[in-house]
């Protein structure tokens, strides 16, 4: 029966003559072409999904990624001798009717992206009895043409063209099968199986294990903007994070009792150093055997609610380590163990014992469990309510989201999920696992936002109020120039919060080569760990951790010292910038913008920042150019893994014994783009755009740059996020180009901001009649600032001091024509 169905729906798409080579249905339409069923449908007038299989199967899916349903799109359709043309408002889909590609161009008939001529391929696979196929799609781009995004990847590369990847969740690689294009437009691949990208000279292609469809989104927003924005209307956008979370936190691989931990929050108050945030590493439930057991079982940590309240009264917030996997002595491993939840395949940490190497004679036990299935989720989060969330905790270290898959088997891929084999849908791993605890919590309560710090991520993970951080990287120089493209293709992805391991997380190599085997009064380390919290503190989070070297300020000297200052400095940075990263937080969640921000994105004119790799945008306003390269001391390369990393019997060869003077000033090459001229954050010179420029720098120092007709808001000196309403904010405002900021307020750490309790007061730069417009406050919230007080201060020095109790203010200034 199947067999006529097929051979009637071949003979009627085959009629030529008059009749449609198509039919239409809700959304797009259906034909067929080259032995290939291929559907199109509109999702909304500038998102289009492809859909293609062979003409004898029928397919559905239920994505785990896209949330956005098609809505009711306006489209025509009309047909040539060789195609089939769809036109919305936004895009034109053009369908080759005998080979069956797909072009697309833009509503002005430029052309973007177009499908390789035979480039979809089915070859049958049979996954663990199922027959199914591994399926690829390849497309051609100009020569060219910049792309960027898959995720994150640590190769130091920003333009993905010329590269190919194994697109498979890992430690320190974060698979996204997502890219977007200088061109304005972005493509979303709709595959969790480990996925084979290639892009060469003759084609740009997703190959992926598993598929019984090619399956994929094409999307155009004419900008790299309008692309994200696009991409989170396609899989969801992101929640607002708490202030807190954009505070300073302190980590490490790992406090040893709940006295440690509370005393690093008592050092840092008594230091007078800011500090939001501290976090408890693994252990605290006690041996492997009882790893991820969701409570307090390690002696160390015997009463876990007075921690909890001391670290509450010292105004700091508690996030804690919770991994996707159990120990066979926990309650959840035993629950999932009778349900059939837990997987086979070897994950961290293999042994019971906490010896390096692992004594494989007492494996640990520890399965990692069905993150696909519902109820596991819902068992997941019974344990972690319970023992933790209840307990006070503020939020989740989401670790070994990928999750950990060591000695990977074939057969491995073969397990069972709730979904189908662990093969089908590998890489949406992470996705669910955060997803469970998000969701959970969500219903839960909405007087908390959720906040996670994960290890992984896919494709829709910015619903889900997680901030993704780059592994468990080595602590070296090489490493830390990687990040910056690292997290900006991950950002451009459409996923905004991303941040690093301030330090690197593997430092022994540092501590076996100081004199005194203290690694933070090595001066290699010490350079490398200033310049790394520089660059974190234009991060989504500034969160200093690692192993090996402890990271703690006090550790690397004390106030009046080079090192120390500079630790110090730009801590205090971060907070006066609070008011500027807020407002940004809100621009993320309320208009689809970014954190940090590849340079192509506000200066796409200028090609030279196509891939540009060594600066960022921070907001729409701040140019970052961090010091990447040793200055002070020679580079030390170290070369580890997630595996061989925990060896701590590795020996360094040499100690190094070099004088250095951190009081010598240095300096460092840096492009401004054109387009804008800028101001010199430190000095406010104002320097013309599109040039490379030499700057001098210091330890205590890194270039910054703001762009002329730039609004910058900056908080009062705390030592904690909240510790002084925003009643007296110095505003910098940068002439030279008219400029607008929107200040953003609301309560902080709940979700009323949805239900509309929050403010805006916008600030509007008149450049050519040099006058500043305070507008009305819009909305309100309880426990709002009715009255405050504005010091405008110009570049030139000139200060105004403005009363604002809501209503709008007009200032004019009389600025030196310099």
């Amino acid at each position: 029966m199947k067999t006529i169905y097929a051979s009637i729906i071949v003979l009627f798409f085959c009629i030529t003559g008059n009749a449609q080579n198509f039919s239409k249905t809700s959304h797009g339409i259906k034909t067929a072409a080259n032995g290939t069923t291929i559907e199109i449908q509109f999702y909304n007038p500038a998102i289009v999904r492809v859909i293609k299989f062979p003409i004898s199967k029928n397919y559905s899916k239920e994505s785990l990624s896209v949330v956005l349903k098609p809505s009711k799109t306006a489209f025509a359709v009309r047909e040539t001798g060789t195609a089939i043309i769809l036109k919305s408002e936004k895009l034109n889909v053009i369908i080759n009717k005998v080979s069956g590609d797909v072009t697309f161009a833009a509503s002005s008939d430029k052309v973007l992206l177009k499908e390789k001529p035979d480039g979809t391929k089915f070859e049958p696979f049979n996954d663990t009895g199922v027959n199914t196929y591994t399926v690829s799609q390849a497309f051609i781009l100009d020569k060219d043409e910049p792309i960027y995004g898959l995720g994150q990847h640590q190769n130091g590369n920003l333009n993905q063209r010329n590269l190919k990847y194994h697109l498979e969740q890992g430690n320190t690689e974060d698979a996204v099968t997502f890219f977007q294009s200088i061109k304005g437009y972005g493509l979303y691949w709709d595959n969790y199986s480990p996925t084979e990208f290639t892009d060469n000279a003759g084609e740009t292609s997703f190959k992926s294990i598993v598929g019984d469809a090619s399956d994929y989104y094409f999307m155009y927003g004419g900008n790299a903007d309008g692309v994200i924005k696009q991409m989170r209307a396609l899989t969801g956008n992101a929640p607002m994070f708490p202030l807190w979370t954009y505070g300073f936190w302190q980590s490490r691989e790992r406090y040893k009792s709940q006295n440690e931990l509370v005393n690093v929050v008592k050092q840092y108050r008594d230091l007078n150093v800011p500090l939001d945030g501290i976090i408890q590493d693994w252990q605290y439930w006690g041996n492997n055997y009882l790893w991820n057991a969701m409570d307090f079982l390690n002696p160390e940590f015997s009463d876990p609610e007075k921690m909890v309240d001391e670290i509450h009264n010292l105004n700091a917030h508690l996030i804690i380590s919770i991994w996707s996997s159990f120990g066979p002595q926990t309650k959840p491993y035993k629950e999932m163990d009778q349900k059939g939840m837990l997987f086979n395949i070897t994950t961290w940490p293999e042994s019971g014992s906490e010896t390096w190497p692992p004594i494989t004679d007492y494996p640990s036990g520890v399965r990692v469990y069905d993150a696909y299935n519902p109820e596991a989720r819902d068992i997941y989060w019974k344990y972690t309510s319970k023992g933790l969330f209840d307990r006070g905790i503020d939020g989740w270290w989401m670790d070994s989201t990928e999750p950990d898959h060591l000695q990977i088997k074939p057969e491995d891929y073969d397990t069972k999920t709730y979904l189908g084999s662990f093969r089908k849908v590998r890489n949406a791993y992470p996705l669910m696992t955060v997803g469970g605890v998000y969701d959970h919590q969500r219903k839960a309560t909405s007087e908390k936002r959720v906040f996670i710090l994960t290890r992984s991520a896919f494709a829709g993970q910015q619903r889900y109020g997680a901030n993704t951080w780059s592994g468990d990287t080595g602590s070296s120089w090489e490493t830390l120039r990687n990040q910056i493209p690292a997290g900006l293709n991950f950002t451009l992805t459409g996923i905004p919060h991303w941040n690093s391991d301030i330090g690197g997380f593997f430092a022994g190599a540092y501590k076996k080569s100081a004199n005194d085997g203290n690694g933070a009064k090595n001066p290699l380390y010490q350079e490398l760990y200033v310049r790394w919290i520089q660059f974190g503190t234009f991060n989504a989070m500034m969160r200093s951790h690692g192993t090996d070297v402890p990271r703690e300020i006090y550790y690397f000297g004390k106030k009046g010292e080079p090192v120390f200052d500079a630790i110090d400095k730009f801590i205090n940075l971060r907070y006066a910038l609070l008011p500027y990263i807020y407002a940004t937080s809100w621009e993320v969640t309320n208009k689809q913008s970014s954190f940090m921000r590849a340079l192509f994105m506000d200066f796409s004119a200028d090609k030279k920042v196509w891939d540009m790799n060594n600066e960022y945008m921070f907001g729409n306003s701040i140019l970052v150019a961090p010091v990447t390269e040793a200055q002070y001391t020679p580079e030390k390369i170290v070369k580890v893994n997630e595996e061989t990393g925990w060896n701590k019997q590795e020996a360094a060869k040499n100690a190094e014994k070099t004088a250095v003077d951190f009081t010598a000033e240095k300096s460092k090459e840096i492009y401004l783009p054109a387009g804008t001229d800028w101001y010199d954050f430190w000095t406010n010179e104002k320097i013309k755009g599109g040039q490379q420029i030499t700057r001098k720098t210091t330890i205590d120092m890194i270039p910054l740059y703001v762009k002329e007709g730039a609004i910058i808001p900056l908080g009062p000196k705390v030592q904690f996020a909240e510790e002084k309403k925003w009643d007296n904010l110095e505003i910098r405002v940068y002439p030279g180009k008219n400029g607008s900021f929107i200040l953003y307020e609301d309560e902080f750490d709940n979700y009323n901001y949805e239900k509309g309790s929050y403010t805006e007061i916008e600030f509007l730069w008149n450049d050519t009649a040099g006058k500043l417009t305070i507008s009305d406050r819009k909305g309100q919230y309880k426990g709002m600032l009715s009255n405050r007080k504005f010091t405008i201060v110009m570049p030139d020095g000139l200060k105004k001091s403005i009363d604002y109790n809501g209503k709008k203010v007009q200032e004019k200034f009389n600025l030196s024509k310099k």
